[in-house]
């Protein structure tokens, strides 16, 4: 078996050699070896692929001079795979005559290279032989259905669980224009290489090439034709990002950037916010506020966080007849069931008086009673909307992550971003700084009201932060001085969170975190304007996901 990873990788080539080849697009649980013998902020999908590399897997793997980062991977594979069939082709960055030119006689040298290592001899005939086979099997660039979304994939290596996602939630890709989308169509006439060489360079240009005003124009042109834009990058990688940046200020559609780092651990994250983009893109229609046969309706919304499961009961007319609040235990479902009992009891209410139950949240998917289940992106804009109708922009911050969600004046998610990869400025962070300072949670927000000092907390990872703090108060500083500093230091991380989807007020703060009157204060400082708190910020996805449940009974 050959792995390869770049979409001018001569595959055909070794196909007439009559190897078996494929594409390799690691999901690893680790970096352990490519940490080891990496820099341990190098291109993660890089790192995947050396890990994939080291599993015995592959007798050859063919590389391309995509990046800096591929090179490092070649020099390592070299020095720790010398048995192995290792070849990195350097790829024209001009596509024309010159550059088919200059691509064919590096392929001629890889021929040479791979006949040398095999014993076997390349054949033009058998060339062509694959190539007939493949005529007319390419699916067209843009392919677009009537009766659903459909969705375009831009950036980096498009992750293969984009497209897995799209296609459980009956959704079309219409086209992908990232490295692994190959659209290549090629002739065979009498220069059998020579053409195919032709056909490789007229795919869609990557990044690097020099044709990227054709790339940029082709973007835009197909852009045009979809519901939404899928853009994904790799962690550590700026190109793309850069090009991100650029395509939401002249692309009128909606789009979504997907980080992602190769490791399985990252489906979770992909799945909300995919999930959260596809609702975002087909909201609700409103329903009509009834009560049938003079008996109220009530329904259940459901939010199960990492730190608190939260529910709130709600009747047809909209109005809350009870709400509660638990904290999670190692077990969501169970957490869930003890919320259940809890907000019945309070209202007064049997399951069976429950019309739909619909939960949100991380924990939304082990709820075994919910009826369906929504993201807590498009939950919190609901919520946030039936609170507040000014509302346009939301900062929740939980227990694991925080979020900043952009609203338009009916209440629907107009843009959101995510921290879900790193526990800065989250609940978890400030029971981490809250221990330290031995003080319980609660006692952070007040505490740092009473500061009189201003000190700045540099590090937002919590275990850097803690060594800080620890720091401080080995120097005598003031428990409220460095309560206070830790929260500026989540004011700013927010700050920055909310100047992604747009500072456009009025502003709201929810979740856990929004008790805090120091985190409030230290936001409110840096936005220059008020947050509207809730009398109670934990129930507002719990809140939206009832208004869900009304919406689709």
């Amino acid at each position: 078996m050959i792995g390869y990873i770049c979409k001018y990788t001569p595959v055909e080539i070794l196909e007439a050699f009559g190897e078996k080849l494929e594409r390799i697009q690691p999901e690893v649980t680790s970096f352990e070896q490519a940490d080891a013998m990496m820099h341990p902020n190098i291109c993660s999908f890089v790192k995947g692929v050396l890990e994939e590399a080291l599993s015995g897997k592959y007798e050859g793997i063919v590389l391309t001079t995509c990046c800096d980062s591929v090179r490092r991977l070649y020099d390592v594979l070299k020095e720790k795979k010398p048995e192995m069939f290792l070849y990195i082709l350097d790829v024209p960055r001009i596509t024309g005559g010159a550059g088919r030119k200059l691509y064919e006689q590096r392929i001629l040298e890889f021929i040479k290279a791979y006949e040398d290592f095999s014993g076997k001899k390349f054949s033009e005939e058998k060339l062509k032989e694959v190539l007939e086979k493949k005529k007319g099997t390419a699916e067209p660039m843009l392919s677009l259905k009537k009766d659903r979304l459909n969705i375009g994939i831009l950036g980096a290596r498009a992750n293969p669980n984009i497209a897995k996602i799209l296609e459980e939630h009956q959704v079309s890709v219409a086209f992908d224009l990232t490295c692994t989308g190959l659209q290549r169509r090629f002739e065979t006439g009498k220069e059998v290489v020579s053409d195919y060489v032709h056909g490789l360079l007229r795919q869609f240009p990557c990044m690097r090439m020099k044709a990227a005003a054709n790339r940029e124009k082709l973007m835009e042109e197909y852009a045009d034709s979809v519901d939404g834009i899928v853009y994904h990058t790799v962690q550590f990688c700026d190109n793309y990002s850069y090009e991100y940046a650029w395509l939401k200020e002249i692309l009128k559609k909606p789009m979504l950037l997907l980080e992602t780092d190769n490791t399985s651990q990252s489906y979770g994250q992909i799945l909300t916010r995919m999930e959260a983009f596809l609702e975002s893109l087909a909201p609700a229609e409103k329903a009509e506020k009834k009560v049938t046969g003079g008996k109220a309706m009530y329904v259940l919304g459901i939010d199960s966080g990492s730190t608190s499961t939260n529910a709130v009961i709600m009747d047809e007319k909209r109005e809350i007849k009870a709400f509660a609040v638990v904290r999670t235990g190692a077990k969501s479902g169970e957490s869930a069931q003890k919320v259940l009992e809890l907000v019945l009891e309070k209202a007064g209410l049997k399951r069976e008086d429950l019309a739909k139950i619909v939960s949100t949240g991380y924990g939304r998917v082990s709820i075994p009673f919910a009826d369906e289940n929504v993201t807590e992106i498009s939950c919190h804009g609901k919520g946030a909307h039936y609170f507040n109708p000014k509302i346009r922009t939301i900062l929740d911050i939980g227990g694991q992550d925080s979020k900043a969600i952009r609203l338009d004046e009916n209440g629907e998610v107009v843009d959101f971003v995510m921290n879900d990869k790193c526990a800065a400025g989250t609940g978890r962070f400030l029971e981490a700084i809250a221990r330290t300072l031995e003080i319980d949670i609660s006692e952070v927000g007040p505490e740092a009201l009473k500061s009189k000092e201003e000190i700045e907390i540099t590090s937002m990872c919590t275990v850097f932060a803690e060594s800080e703090v620890i720091s401080l108060i080995a120097n005598n500083k003031e428990k409220a001085d460095i309560a206070n500093g830790i929260c500026r230091a989540i004011a700013n991380k927010s700050y920055s969170l909310l100047k992604r989807v747009g500072l456009i007020p009025d502003y709201m703060m929810t979740g856990g975190v929004a008790k805090n009157p120091g985190v409030v204060r230290a936001v409110e400082d840096k936005l220059k304007a008020k947050l509207y708190i809730c009398p109670e910020p934990e129930i507002v996805g719990a809140a939206g996901a009832a208004i869900y449940a009304l919406e689709h009974c």
